[in-house]
């Protein structure tokens, strides 16, 4: 008997092309907005956790955030170094980098608008710590020479950053001898330099934002933490390189989950009261099918869910539909401001399977909420009425 009703309502969607197609087409338009703005922040979030990695440890003033707000003498920085128990590289240096972080405004390709990119002062341990840096054109730049390296997301969305051209800032010309690529990680935001150059144009000389050092062990962190802020002389926070650009996420991730929730919630009272007209029309003109269905048998409840199974395969269509044309997202790239550094990140939308449940279950639900009421009229209809109005 259900499965007599199910091939009943499958036959009545097929009849009603272009009714079905418009109402799944309505509830997958809102399913892709809904997956879109998740795959916008997941994509966020994961191109910042994936800069960092487990295995550095970042050092910085204390309260101070992030690294464009970080001030760490020369000083400091050699206390931190000596309780580091920094990894040695094959050549017995330890891999410890002082780095210092500072803000430019560039122009940008497209609009011509300026706006915030991350200038980084690096030394050659630099590269040593950050391996997903690797080069695509050019070479990275000389110590004691005003010469770059711009990321791949900065070489897309900026003016002036071809090799051999010349960027202006700190009112000196700094010349593009290379373009590197950080694997969508944030590196590829940023523009690298000479520490110690970049600290004296910027009148920041013996000043750091950072100190970056690689862990002897994976279970040394603790151990580091603890002989470093016990030092009276340092007032200085101690995290783990991935968590602390984990944390850069969580304003913008935020912001884009509500306003994701927001817009969904917006757009799918349109989709269910899109539904539930068609559901009651559906009702309206099969009055005297449903009266013959009572009268052969079926009860009030199979009514029930006759319809409601045809409004949850509504959304169901439409769900497929939203998250398949959602998928096509990741290929494009995206560049933002991140609000905890005020400079530019690019990264890309990226889906998983958590995004992929989330969206079939909302339009499950909207097919649900836009099928339920109409359902409910159509299992209370009285037989010899159905019939009578035939």
């Amino acid at each position: 008997m259900t499965g007599l009703l199910l091939q009943y309502s499958l036959r009545n969607l097929l009849r009603r092309r272009l009714t079905t197609a418009l109402t799944g087409l309505g509830m997958g338009l809102v399913v892709f907005v809904f997956a879109a703005v998740l795959m916008l922040s997941n994509g966020f979030v994961r191109t910042l956790v994936t800069t960092g990695s487990p295995d550095n440890v970042v050092v910085l003033r204390k309260s101070a955030g992030v690294e464009v707000q970080s001030l760490i003498t020369h000083e400091d920085a050699d206390i931190i170094e000596s309780h580091s128990n920094a990894k040695t590289d094959v050549d017995g240096r330890k891999l410890s980098a002082r780095e210092i972080v500072i803000l430019v405004s560039l122009p940008k390709k497209i609009t011509g608008k300026p706006a915030n990119v991350a200038i980084r002062g690096v030394t050659d341990k630099s590269y040593k710590l950050r391996p997903s840096v690797k080069l695509i054109e050019g070479r990275f730049p000389r110590a004691g020479s005003t010469e770059i390296a711009i990321g791949k997301s900065i070489a897309k969305g900026f003016k002036g950053t071809e090799i051999r051209q010349s960027l202006r800032f700190a009112m000196q010309d700094w010349v593009v001898v290379g373009i590197f690529d950080a694997e969508n990680r944030g590196f590829s935001s940023e523009i690298w330099g000479d520490v110690n150059v970049i600290s004296q144009f910027f009148k920041r000389k013996n000043v750091y934002s950072s100190v970056i050092f690689k862990l002897n062990g994976g279970n040394m962190f603790d151990a580091t933490k603890e002989r470093v802020l016990r030092d009276p002389r340092l007032k200085v926070d101690v995290k783990r390189e991935n968590l602390y650009y984990e944390e850069q996420s969580e304003m913008m991730s935020k912001f884009l989950t509500i306003l994701g929730i927001s817009l969904t919630l917006i757009f799918s009272l349109g989709a269910i009261i899109g539904a539930m007209i068609t559901m009651y029309t559906a009702t309206a003109t099969r009055t005297a099918e449903i009266g013959t269905l009572r009268a052969l048998g079926f009860s009030r409840f199979g009514i029930l869910m006759a319809f409601i199974s045809e409004s949850l395969f509504l959304g169901g269509i439409g769900g497929i539909a939203g998250i398949f044309l959602a998928s096509f997202l990741q290929f494009f790239t995206v560049s933002t401001m991140n609000w905890q550094t005020f400079s530019e990140l690019a990264f890309t939308f990226s889906i998983n399977f958590e995004i992929i449940l989330w969206g079939f279950a909302f339009s499950l639900i909207m097919g649900f909420a836009g099928g339920v009421l109409p359902a409910i009229k159509a299992a209370r209809m009285n037989i010899v009425d159905s019939l009578r109005n035939a």
